[in-house]
């Protein structure tokens, strides 16, 4: 098996089968049953925008979780190469043959219900919370079209961060990316409920750091940092990463006051 980075943080299981394609989006991630005996959304390398989705996942859903904020589990979880040599759809069978090797579960939420920003109650403050990691995170993927955010027994839940930290997708200059005050917030699911922003911002500089950053970014795989399109050695990549996100919270007052902006010209 492939290094699993410096220090993982997160258990280690193996797929034992899967139970239906989740046809929402476009990556096709498995409702699938890990061999600790629970059910698992399971987001494969093979699929979409390959390990850079699956590195987002955990960087943005790791970061939240830092911040008190409501994510499901994460998970790494093995694919057997045999799977797939059985599967009748050849979309499922050639996505879990590119798959084989180590991918990412969330922890399935049974039961929870899609999120709606203006039927389900959620405070200003959580709002608040909420579209600052996103512009924080740069996730372009919590719109009203799709909020990404679960109700499950009477809680908001967070999931797919994937569309996170677009910069890298194209290895941009990410010391150029850190600056943005990200313009598409005003697109966010819950930007028009975010009147606590300034003081969310205060607050949760004060609760990242540097180290943590390492502590999230130690997690990722090595196997997930193989950029066919680079020169950059995993370790190399940690390093862009670690640097995003600590120029990332140097630059939080300006993407704060574009989305105080935003929330102001909602009233």
């Amino acid at each position: 098996m492939e290094s699993e980075g410096k220090e993982t943080g997160l258990r280690h299981q193996t797929m034992v089968h899967y139970s239906l394609p989740l046809r929402e989006g476009g990556s096709l991630p498995l409702l699938g049953h890990a061999d600790d005996g629970f059910d698992y959304v399971i987001k494969l390398r093979g699929a979409g925008h390959g390990c850079k989705a699956l590195v987002a996942e955990l960087i943005g859903g790791e970061v939240a979780r830092r911040l008190g904020l409501k994510v499901p589990e994460l998970i790494l979880v093995d694919v057997d190469e045999n799977f797939g040599r059985t599967e009748s759809d050849p979309e499922i069978q050639d996505l879990l043959r590119l798959s084989r090797g180590t991918n990412l579960g969330m922890h399935f939420l049974r039961g929870a219900m899609t999120m709606d920003p203006w039927a389900n109650p959620v405070s200003p403050r959580l709002a608040s919370e909420i579209v600052w990691l996103d512009a924080f995170l740069t996730n372009i993927d919590r719109t009203p079209r799709n909020t990404n955010m679960l109700v499950w027994h009477g809680e908001s839940w967070l999931i797919d961060h994937g569309a996170s930290l677009f910069f890298h997708h194209a290895m941009s200059d990410h010391h150029k990316a850190s600056e943005s005050a990200f313009p598409y917030v005003r697109e966010h699911a819950l930007i028009h409920k975010a009147s606590e922003l300034q003081a969310v911002n205060e607050e949760f500089k004060r609760r990242l750091s540097p180290e943590i950053f390492r502590e999230i970014v130690d997690m990722i795989p090595d196997q997930w940092l193989h950029d066919p399109n680079t020169d950059y050695s995993p370790a190399q990549m940690r390093e862009i990463y670690v640097e995003f996100l600590t120029e990332r919270l140097k630059h939080a007052d300006v993407f704060t006051q574009n989305a105080v902006k935003e929330y102001e010209s909602r009233r």
